[in-house]
């Protein structure tokens, strides 16, 4: 495999964004494609549709009929894939890609995906959307077994599990890895002869099937990376679902266990661009659906509805559109702000939220205002908003959240704070309300945000939806985090988790 990493081996010291939204955050975008002349430069192009679901690193796997090809840098696709020669330093017609968001700053080359190996099979690359809820502990048994590891990403127990497998074909023996882990996985792998795209048994990341050409199948993340390079979007990849992409064609099979779909509802909230596909559903017009229940269940009278861009905004015409309100842009966002290397003073970070957003003082003078936004994680964000809108001379500022409030962490693959730290976990809504110095606070109820997804409410069918961080019910056994860990260990899969 030859490895044309053009991101420096050392590292500058890691300075924090201080003007981070305090968003919660998917950890990964996945993207692969094969039989295409063009490979590597459909899956750059293809990342670049996904990059606002990591934006910390990324990195290309490519195969043709010698060998493996890769790059990998920490930064934006737009920054490490700018060149024709990094393009051409990635031949074949099959390969895959990876965007990441790392919870610890993204400190490690080691850790960027896809992950590459030699098996006994051949070389083989992984790119994993997804948290493995048992990885520590897989990974020890591991480890006692002889396994050496390069990174401390969850992602990396999967390709050990498929080395040490004693199956003969190397899909059985992916199957094999697959079967032993928990938790949520979207994987797009690569070998020399096929590209396979694998979703875990509950569907809780999402991953969808394209086609380019007559012979050419895409796997992504999502469909707006398809429509970025003019592919068809077929299907979603099911549930449970393994499918195959070689020289025969296209196969599909169910080898894991069957279980009650639970996709992530929250990829209908937030991460899922609005102009994706989730299900075969619209983002966009699912999200206008939430904002239209959360006007039924508390419309208050106000002169004008006022999105937090941008993830607030199709909510936001949805309340409007159901309250007959008028809906405004009453905050600006600056969208050309990226890291900072400012000196962290406190009247700079004070300051930092002005640099995305600006109040619009002609439309929230003298007005009462709706305030629509997706969440509330920590309440930051949300206080500094409220705060410039009164500053702008609003009359009153009224928040609506077009989610429930958030109690609990995520261990599917979404980066959350620890529980004490979510503000709907330690405060009442009369307490956030004042916390964040609104003069109403109200969320969309689970069986609304129900309603607005699936024409459902929730309490009459059960959950089709992983909706854990807002009811605490989570889908699948969480074996690392209910076993009781020495301090050794506790440190040890703080690391995997922030994948440092």
């Amino acid at each position: 495999m030859t490895d044309r990493n053009h991101a420096p081996l050392t590292l500058k010291p890691f300075v924090p964004n201080l003007f981070e939204e305090d968003k919660f955050h998917d950890e990964c975008g996945v993207f692969g494609i094969c039989n295409h002349a063009e490979s590597a430069a459909h899956t750059v192009l293809g990342l670049h549709a996904l990059q606002h679901r990591g934006q910390e690193a990324a990195g290309v796997v490519s195969c043709d009929e010698a060998q493996f090809h890769s790059h990998k840098s920490l930064g934006h696709v737009s920054d490490n894939f700018n060149s024709q020669p990094v393009i051409e330093s990635l031949p074949g017609d099959c390969a895959i890609g990876h965007v990441r968001y790392s919870t610890a700053g993204g400190a490690g080359l080691r850790n960027i995906q896809p992950l590459f190996a030699d098996l006994s099979t051949g070389g083989f690359a992984v790119a994993h959307n997804g948290n493995l809820t048992n990885a520590l502990t897989l990974r020890q048994l591991l480890v006692s077994k002889g396994s050496i590891f390069q990174s401390t990403s969850d992602s990396e127990v999967i390709i050990h599990l498929v080395a040490t497998s004693t199956y003969l074909t190397l899909k059985d023996r992916f199957i094999d890895a697959l079967r032993r882990v928990e938790g949520a996985f979207a994987i797009v792998a690569l070998s020399k002869d096929s590209l396979i795209g694998a979703r875990d048994p509950l569907g809780v990341r999402p991953l969808v099937l394209g086609k380019l050409s007559d012979s050419s199948y895409i796997f992504a993340s999502e469909t707006c990376a398809l429509d970025i390079i003019g592919a068809q979007y077929i299907r979603d990849v099911e549930p449970g679902e393994l499918v195959t992409i070689d020289e025969n064609g296209i196969h599909s099979m169910k080898p894991f266990p069957v279980l009650k779909a639970r996709p992530c509802i929250f990829e209908h909230v937030y991460f899922s661009r609005p102009d994706s596909l989730t299900g075969g559903q619209s983002i966009y017009k699912v999200r206008k659906n939430i904002g239209k229940e959360l006007a039924k269940e508390s419309k208050i009278n106000a002169d004008l509805v006022v999105p937090v861009p941008d993830s607030g905004t199709p909510a936001a015409i949805g309340y409007a559109q159901e309250a007959g309100i008028p809906f405004e842009l009453g905050i600006i966002r600056n969208h050309y702000v990226g890291r900072t290397f400012i000196e962290p003073s406190d009247q700079i970070r004070h300051l930092g939220v002005k640099l995305k957003h600006n109040a619009n003082r002609g439309e929230l003078e003298g007005k009462i205002v709706v305030l629509v936004d997706d969440s509330i994680v920590r309440g930051t964000t949300s206080t500094k908003i409220v705060d410039m809108v009164r500053q702008a001379g609003a009359k009153e500022v009224h928040m609506r959240i077009a989610s429930p409030p958030t109690t609990g962490p995520c261990y599917y693959g979404v980066d959350t704070p620890e529980k004490d730290k979510l503000l709907a976990s330690r405060m009442s809504i009369e307490e956030m309300t004042k916390y964040i110095g609104a003069d109403s606070l109200d969320f969309v109820s689970i069986d609304g945000l129900y309603r607005a997804v699936s024409e459902t409410d929730r309490d009459q069918n059960g959950p089709q939806y992983c909706d854990a961080c807002f009811t605490g019910e989570y889908p699948t056994s969480l074996t690392d985090v209910e076993q009781d860990e020495t301090p050794a260990q506790i440190s040890f899969l703080n690391e995997i988790r922030a994948k440092s």
